[in-house]
């Protein structure tokens, strides 16, 4: 594997890493918020109490209708693969805290130490809030996912060869995983159709906007399309003859910001690591055929060193 290529697989890598890092954050606030919310469910005089408020009956309203907001978005949160919405939920959540705990100062009857102390909680909660939210966002700036998706690999087959596979657009949907049907049109068009984990599906016609045989395909979606974006994918040689660098690239149109966010909540995977999970799969039926799959290799997150056996076959039949 050349540098450029090591680089990219390395980048992958981390960034995988990252993500799994900020989705194990995001399930322990998710147990946090529903634990928080049993207890303003069940015991808000005492919390209100231990917090330094006035205990009384609109009180204790409060503070359950603050305990079923907590639980929802911990449910949320633990049903997700990718909760970023719920997380900021939570962040909203947290924002109405504050500005509770905040008017509860004013009040004479209030235990100041101990409403400062609740503030400080809770900023400090806030903060893990946005931190994963916007981890799982993938943009750490705004905490909104970009719209260009790249990602790359390499395959130890000529550029002609997977230059042909590909331009052979019937063939993508044995290793895009939620492609299930790609009908070609015309020498520039096809119509897609994109399966969904919810059991949609999303329909799009493409036209190829540039060709050059055995290094370049770019194409964009027609207008009325499900989802609308381009694309471009290269077939750069490896030095010394040992295959081709695949590129690929997407990139949604500013018109629909977030796109890519919503593709990633329609079929339950993160863009940039489905587009890896593609290319690997490319990469495995260019060089030996196939897709392998493993118990093992099934799953892109955590999961037990022994899968269950009806999911296993739900997989594979899919």
């Amino acid at each position: 594997m050349n540098r450029q290529a090591s680089t990219s697989y390395n980048q992958s890598v981390q960034r995988r890493n990252a993500n799994e890092t900020a989705i194990r954050g995001a399930k322990a606030l998710g147990w946090f918020s529903i634990g928080l919310g049993l207890t303003e469910v069940i015991a808000p005089d005492k919390l209100a109490r231990f917090i330094g408020v006035r205990d009384g009956s609109r009180t204790r309203s409060f503070v359950r209708a603050y305990g079923v907001r907590e639980i929802a978005s911990g449910i949320g949160i633990l049903s997700r693969r990718q909760p970023t919405g719920w997380l900021w939920s939570r962040v909203a959540g947290d924002v109405l805290d504050l500005a509770a705990l905040g008017s509860a100062l004013q009040y004479r009857r209030s235990t100041r130490p101990r409403v400062l102390a609740a503030t400080a909680a809770v900023l400090g909660v806030t903060a893990l809030d946005v931190y994963y939210s916007q981890q799982l966002s993938g943009n750490h700036q705004n905490g909104k996912r970009p719209t260009k998706v790249r990602q790359s690999v390499a395959i130890g087959r000529s550029p002609e060869e997977v230059y042909q596979f590909w331009h052979n657009f019937e063939n993508l949907p044995s290793f895009m995983r939620y492609v299930e049907s790609v009908r070609v049109k015309s020498d520039s068009r096809s119509h897609w159709v994109m399966r969904m984990s919810t059991g949609k599906t999303l329909e799009w016609d493409s036209e190829i906007t540039e060709d050059q045989p055995n290094r370049l395909i770019r194409w964009r979606s027609l207008p009325g399309s499900d989802i609308n974006h381009t694309g471009e994918v290269r077939f750069d040689r490896l030095p010394g003859n040992r295959g081709t660098l695949v590129k690929l690239e997407f990139d949604f149109t500013s018109s629909l910001v977030g796109m890519a966010a919503k593709v990633g909540e329609w079929i339950g995977a993160d863009p940039v690591l489905q587009m890896e999970h593609d290319l690997r799969a490319l990469k495995q039926v260019m060089e030996t055929g196939e897709v392998v799959r493993s118990d093992a290799s099934i799953f892109w997150e955590m999961h037990p060193a022994q899968p269950d056996a009806r999911n296993t076959r739900e997989l594979y039949a899919s």
